[in-house]
């Protein structure tokens, strides 16, 4: 990925490592997300509200790491807990 294209405001063509997290979350679904589930489903959640909520957990990193680059003026920048470093299901 390039840094520019990171949308941290940094100048720099320089091509770094940008890991992330995927993945499904079903084996996590507790007694919260089953039940906003249904509730979801069957309407008894007002529309406004359940446009706003997830019903499932998502993955996300729970670790960072930093990534270090240099930019158009050769200076030597790092960007702190850019990069997923370990991911769980949460939520």
């Amino acid at each position: 990925m390039r840094v520019r294209d990171l949308g941290m405001g940094f100048d720099s063509d320089e091509i770094v490592l940008f890991k992330f997290c995927v993945g499904s979350c079903q084996r996590s679904r507790g007694n919260y997300d089953l039940a906003l589930r249904t509730l979801l489903a069957n309407g008894s959640l007002p529309k406004r509200t359940a446009r706003k909520v997830s019903a499932h957990p998502c993955c996300r990193p729970t670790g960072y790491e930093p990534v270090s680059f240099m930019d158009a003026t050769t200076t030597w920048r790092t960007i702190k807990s850019l990069s997923a470093a370990d991911c769980e299901c949460v939520g």
